[in-house]
């Protein structure tokens, strides 16, 4: 027999699958504007990839709820987010913020939460899902900076995921390293594991 928790957690998800956000969301106008051309182009990816009905709502709900709550004040978001991520500049926290508050609803799908909570970070043990939700969330075509290349990369999408994710994820780590930041460890891991993927597939 289903728990309350986990009929609680279908339901948000199910409701986020269609655009509905929990109460608790801190989204403004033009951050749901941002997640639904996410949601659109992680839902036409799963199409294309001819998933089961279950897992489309499954990429779109992840899509939804990415950024539930990254207009809220980064204070807010740290108690949520735990220590782990104390040293995160505040407009990431976000990710792991929402990740913890959905599995406080009950929220039990590990692979959905690990792609909410490290889509800006990027993670070695995501799968196809959490792959998909780092590339929409930087190819969605509202997004100004280079939208030619913007657009070259989403034409690729989703039948070249690993070989676009590992473009995406190279410019990133390149800027961070223009600038002068730190490279987050899940974020140098996942490099890693989709640099050894690709020699591995070229053999």
């Amino acid at each position: 027999m289903a728990t309350t928790g986990s009929l609680r957690s279908e339901t948000l998800l199910e409701q986020a699958a269609d655009g509905r956000l929990p109460d608790w969301a801190r989204v403004g106008e033009a951050r749901r504007a941002h997640i639904a051309r996410v949601a659109e182009l992680m839902d036409g990816w799963a199409v294309a990839l001819k998933l089961d009905e279950r897992d489309r709502r499954r990429w779109r709900a992840a899509a939804w709820l990415h950024d539930v709550v990254r207009d809220a004040p980064p204070a807010e978001l740290l108690p949520h987010a735990g220590s782990e991520f104390a040293g995160l500049p505040g407009k990431l926290l976000h990710g792991p913020a929402a990740a913890a508050l959905l599995r406080a609803e009950g929220v039990d799908d590990e692979p959905l939460l690990t792609a909410v909570a490290f889509h800006t970070l990027g993670d070695a043990s995501f799968d196809m899902l959490g792959r998909a939700l780092y590339a929409a969330d930087f190819l969605e075509p509202g997004r100004t900076f280079d939208p030619s290349m913007r657009a070259v990369l989403r034409a690729r999408m989703p039948h070249a995921i690993d070989e676009v994710v590992l473009t995406i994820l190279r410019a990133r780590i390149s800027h961070l390293m223009d600038a002068g930041s730190t490279i987050h460890p899940r974020t140098i891991g996942f490099w890693n594991t989709l640099a050894v993927e690709q020699r591995a597939s070229a053999h």
